[in-house]
């Protein structure tokens, strides 16, 4: 069994209400194979919600206290991201999953690169919170597009 981000099943979850759906991903959770989660909602944000991004420095950053994730208008929606991350990472622990793929470019679940903090777009190298956190604890992470 295997983790991936709800929005790659199907699920309407992002920010803007809609999904990112990918056919094995998608095949995968009906075949019971893989589990979804969305870190966003599991730490108690709505759908849709507004966009946001890590600013100040990266995710460990964010897990450490020392840098936030906000809104495009500016609100502060760490608590609920390390929330999430923590309750990712606890629901792959309790199912025994060593792997997760997650959204790529995702404040929580990027891998490799996420949005600068500016909102205009560009990639920088990082890792999103709960990526950050699984990677941490040993769960192997990667994106739709590995």
């Amino acid at each position: 069994m295997i983790a991936v981000s709800a929005c790659l099943a199907g699920v309407p979850c992002r920010y803007d209400g809609g999904a990112n759906s990918v056919d094995e991903m998608v095949r995968l959770v009906a075949a019971k194979e893989a589990a979804c989660i969305c870190p966003e909602c599991m730490g108690g944000l709505a759908t849709p919600r507004e966009p946001a991004e890590i600013v100040g420095g990266g995710a460990e950053d964010v897990l450490s206290g020392h840098a936030q994730v906000l809104t495009k208008s500016g609100a502060d929606v760490t608590d609920a991201y390390v929330r999430g991350a923590y309750a990712a990472l606890e629901f792959c622990q309790a199912h025994g999953i060593t792997e997760a793929v997650l959204k790529a470019r995702s404040p929580s679940c990027g891998c490799g690169t996420v949005y600068d903090g500016t909102f205009s777009g560009k990639l920088i190298p990082g890792d999103g919170v709960t990526a950050a956190l699984l990677g941490r604890n040993g769960i192997s992470v990667r994106t739709e597009r590995d």
